[in-house]
């Protein structure tokens, strides 16, 4: 019978000798921790695919526009308000797919209770979070208004004097990219702080944009009907003029139904930033539900839309802190 052996190695003990960073160094660690996860740097190169691809699309609309304005005469320099039309819903799909990716992994494999420690706080590692994933989206959202603004630029005959004249647009254009910002990172992270399923994270927070889109076009929809006078002389029935009338489902609140796109709370005031919203005609045949819905909100007082912004975005911020702070370490 053999006799079990074992050796035993003394190594010492030596304290640690190298700098302290502190609680600024662990929430810089943890940012740049987010920031690559983000990006899927770090792993394999399944992890980067999404990343890569999302991006690409988001900036793919202002570059087809640069190259076109390069080859292409174009007749007049686009809306800066008109490309973050295009690319809202990008963003909204980007962020609900990466958001989970920053929060679920931790919680799920035990990693968030080592992190909630001293000089760690629970509002330290949600503002590492939310700031990394909001520093990306912000540069990807702000690269295809620069490209936006080049291509303007290219279009110009005199790109100086269209600089002179439209250099507002510039500060225009970085407040509306964090506004519209702001609000795709804190919600999509507020509810992946409530479940342990990236998917079903995901899913929720598409679902809710998707969903309050037909149901707020539903409730605000424009009927019109036709209505004709006769007469009748001499038993005989004469056709008078014909009167189109119009209105809405829901009469005067109409206005206040368009709020209901949850999706659409940050083009209100980018809409309004650059009085884009002012150039809508709701009698021309041509114009589509987005344009109608700006037009509405346009009859609300200034302070509402700001007002439902600043709630769709305190109240999931709130949650996103409360659920954090109420963690058992």
């Amino acid at each position: 019978m053999s006799q079990a052996q074992g050796e035993i190695y003394d190594l010492g003990y030596q304290h640690y000798d190298g700098p302290r960073g502190g609680r600024f160094q662990a929430v810089w660690s943890l940012w740049i921790n987010g920031f690559r996860t983000i990006l899927g740097l770090g792993r394999g190169a399944r992890a980067k695919i999404l990343p890569v691809l999302m991006s690409l699309v988001v900036i793919a609309p202002s570059a087809v526009f640069l190259v076109m304005s390069a080859i292409v005469p174009i007749a007049q320099p686009a809306s800066h308000a008109e490309f973050y039309e295009a690319i809202s819903l990008l963003l909204l799909l980007f962020s609900a797919i990466i958001a989970p990716e920053l929060l679920i992994p931790d919680r799920r494999n035990g990693v968030t209770t080592l992190y909630l420690v001293r000089p760690l706080t629970s509002f330290d590692y949600v503002l590492a979070r939310w700031s990394a994933f909001l520093g990306v989206v912000l540069v990807l959202t702000l690269i295809a208004q620069v490209l936006v603004l080049i291509a303007n630029l290219l279009l110009a005959e005199m790109p100086w004097d269209y600089l002179q004249e439209n250099w507002l647009d510039i500060p225009r254009f970085v407040l509306a990219g964090v506004v519209i910002t702001v609000f795709v990172t804190t919600i999509p992270l507020a509810v992946a702080a409530f479940t342990e399923r990236r998917a079903y994270a995901a899913a929720f927070v598409i679902a809710a944009f998707v969903i309050t889109t037909p149901m707020s076009a539903l409730l605000s929809m424009e009927w019109c009907q036709w209505s004709t006078t006769y007469t009748v002389r001499n038993g005989e029935v004469s056709e008078g003029d014909s009167v189109e009338e119009c209105g809405r489902i829901t009469g005067d609140y109409a206005k206040w139904f368009t709020l209901l796109d949850v999706g659409r709370a940050p083009m209100h005031l980018i809409n309004l930033m650059f009085d884009d919203a002012e150039d809508f005609d709701l009698v021309d045949d041509g114009v589509d539900a987005e344009d109608e819905a700006a037009a509405l909100v346009t009859e609300l007082p200034l302070a509402v839309p700001i007002a439902w912004y600043a709630f769709l975005v305190l109240g999931p911020g709130c949650l996103l802190l409360w659920r954090y702070r109420s963690m058992k370490i």
